[in-house]
């Protein structure tokens, strides 16, 4: 019974129906559910470069667009390296409770069953998928990527680019792989005692909220932040990066069902068009409401909240919860990026907090409660995993927990980071423009 209820209970949050734990020789790939996972993979690949690269970009000043790009391309090239190197291994090696081991070091053993159906995890514990270990792990890449990537929003216009490579290799390896490692394997303790995080609402969007959060208050504000006209360059190029994001987001959350079998990966789709929608839409209501017009600038950042909220649910719920975690995101991504910001003074310069921080939290929590058991049902847990006071109380143990590690994680890493090449540029450096400073380019 133990047996089965584990393999069903690591079915459940991977998308899959209950299957033998290990793959034989006779076992094959499913052709359309690898098909679908190499859609999505592209799909979350663009999320960051272009669509993060362009939205960040797209709200600095003109002195500094370009090296905000750089962040998300050179994030985007070092964290693959770094992710086949070791954060593979650590976030999905068998290792034990807390961490995975270097069983995948430089991907070792890859080789062995290349076309053959991966399977996650030994033992009681594990679950086959039906798509090769290749597609799984650069998935899994392209999330890690992502995170990484995120973090920039909160420490635009200051940070020193050799910083931002020594901590955000750091980061990877010591704060995002372990929480990887919780949630999404089964040998993880979040993951054993049951919290819901479907795509990435602890993994990606608290880890990477908190982190900016922490790594903005560590740096300080802005020269001129309070004073200064800090106004976006170009919100034409956050539009197109928002949109980017907005379709890449079906990737993300689709393709974390892990094959396109069955409803479920379909549901996935659609509830997250609709919380982003949502989203969208309450924003406004609480922009117009508050300041008296609606922006350009709250259209896009509602479109994130949504979409960020409805990350950890996006498998567990249906669309009437979409529409209300969507409209609760919008009006909580508001609150985020302005009167909790004001009210706690920090310069978190793009709102990393502010949206996916605290919307992040808030998709996390309300899963608890909105979770629909026969989404996540399989043949050894016919129920599925429902929502309630007890699912909820497991929740705020997986936030708690993850905003826990990473903030104290990245202080110290931020620290290390100070210690061996200083963290900020100088006032000088950040008065003429990053751009110039430290790529010695700039947009004429």
């Amino acid at each position: 019974m133990r047996f089965l209820a584990r393999c069903g209970m690591a079915a459940a949050f991977l998308g899959l129906a209950a299957a033998p734990a290990f793959a034989g020789d006779e076992a094959k790939v499913d052709t359309g559910d690898a098909a679908w996972m190499l859609v999505s993979t592209a799909l979350v690949l663009m999320m960051t470069v272009p669509g993060v690269a362009l939205f960040y970009a797209g709200m600095v000043r003109k002195k500094n667009v370009l090296a905000t790009m750089m962040q998300s391309f050179s994030i985007c090239a070092l964290v693959s390296v770094l992710w086949m190197v070791a954060g593979y291994s650590l976030a999905f090696g068998e290792g034990n409770a807390w961490i995975g081991d270097f069983s995948r070091f430089f991907l070792g053993g890859l080789a062995a069953n290349w076309d053959k159906p991966f399977t996650l995890g030994s033992g009681d514990a594990a679950v086959a998928t039906t798509i090769p270990e290749s597609i799984f792990l650069t998935f899994q890449m392209t999330f890690a990527v992502i995170t990484a990537a995120l973090i920039t929003g909160a420490v635009a216009d200051r940070m020193k680019f050799s910083a931002l490579l020594v901590f955000v290799g750091l980061w990877t390896l010591l704060v995002y792989s372990p929480i990887a490692h919780w949630v999404w394997h089964p040998n993880g303790w979040i993951f054993e005692l049951g919290a819901l995080d479907f795509a990435g609402g602890t993994v990606v969007h608290i880890n990477a909220g908190v982190a900016g959060l922490v790594a903005a208050i560590v740096l300080g504000k802005r020269v001129g932040y309070g004073s200064d006209n800090l106004s976006p360059y170009n919100l034409g190029f956050a539009v197109i990066g928002a949109a980017l994001l907005w379709v890449g987001w079906f990737g993300f959350n689709a393709g974390s069902a892990l094959g396109s079998s069955g409803g479920r990966a379909g549901m996935a789709m659609l509830v997250t068009q609709i919380a982003a929608a949502a989203a969208v839409l309450s924003w406004l209501a609480a922009e117009w409401i508050g300041k008296g017009k609606p922006s350009v600038l709250g259209a896009i950042s509602g479109a994130v909240s949504g979409l960020v909220a409805i990350t950890p649910a996006a498998g567990f719920v249906l669309p009437g919860s979409a529409l209300i975690i969507g409209l609760v995101a919008g009006v909580a991504g508001y609150w985020g990026a302005t009167a909790l910001k004001r009210a706690l003074k920090y310069d978190d310069s793009l709102d990393a907090f502010g949206v996916h921080g605290v919307c992040g939290i808030v998709g996390a929590l309300l899963v608890g409660f909105l979770a629909y058991g026969p989404l996540s049902a399989t043949t050894a847990v016919p129920e599925g995993l429902s929502g309630g006071m007890e699912q909820f109380i497991k929740q705020v143990i997986a936030v708690a927990a993850t905003m826990a590690f990473t903030a104290i994680g990245t202080w110290i890493l931020l620290k290390i980071t100070d210690v061996i090449v200083g963290l900020r540029v100088t006032e000088e450096e950040e008065r003429e423009g990053l751009d110039v400073a430290l790529h010695g380019e700039r947009i004429n």
